[in-house]
């Protein structure tokens, strides 16, 4: 009997214990992007990039049956929005960086650089970054409400890996300059 109530009593923490995971850091806005030394790392490396435009007033309609992954993707970004001004600060350009670390664990900053339609030719950057990290990881950048409305959407971009104040690994759009 003992060792079915101490049973069910850490049955709790047991089945909460799944629910600890590692939160993604902060996205930080920068006010300047400094200029870093470029100094590559082939121990680092950007796997792939992924980017969603999430404004309905720019969606294609399309003839005959609509594209199911498509309308989930879009669903997707717009919940759990429910009011229009809701739905308002979820409109913008969404970004995912999968990147590796094949070398020792290292604190590693990701910078999103990029100029949007109403901005022209100034750079703005948003960093995350992450101490002691090894290994397989992705990185979620979105510009999005009010940055978004005020000043359009993204028009191109580079991210960037920094390590000890150098530049290890980086990719781009293609309109990047």
């Amino acid at each position: 009997m003992a060792p079915a109530l101490a049973f069910l009593a850490l049955l709790p923490f047991l089945l909460l214990g799944g629910c600890a995971t590692s939160q993604e850091p902060p996205q930080v806005k920068l006010d300047q992007a400094n200029v870093l030394p470029l100094s590559i790392n082939p121990a680092f490396t950007f796997r792939k990039e992924t980017q969603f435009l999430n404004d309905p007033a720019l969606f294609q309609k399309e003839a005959g049956k609509p594209n199911e992954a498509i309308e989930f993707e879009r669903r997707y970004y717009m919940w759990p929005a429910t009011t229009s001004l809701d739905k308002d600060q979820l409109k913008g350009n969404y970004f995912n960086f999968f990147w590796w670390n094949h070398g020792t664990p290292a604190d590693v900053t990701v910078r999103l650089e990029y100029r949007q339609a109403s901005l022209s030719n100034f750079v703005m950057a948003r960093e995350k970054s992450y101490s002691n990290v090894k290994g397989s990881i992705c990185t979620r950048f979105s510009i999005i409400g009010d940055d978004y409305l005020e000043n359009g959407q993204v028009t191109n971009w580079r991210c960037l890996l920094i390590v000890d104040g150098k530049i290890v690994a980086l990719t781009q759009s293609y309109l990047w300059k």
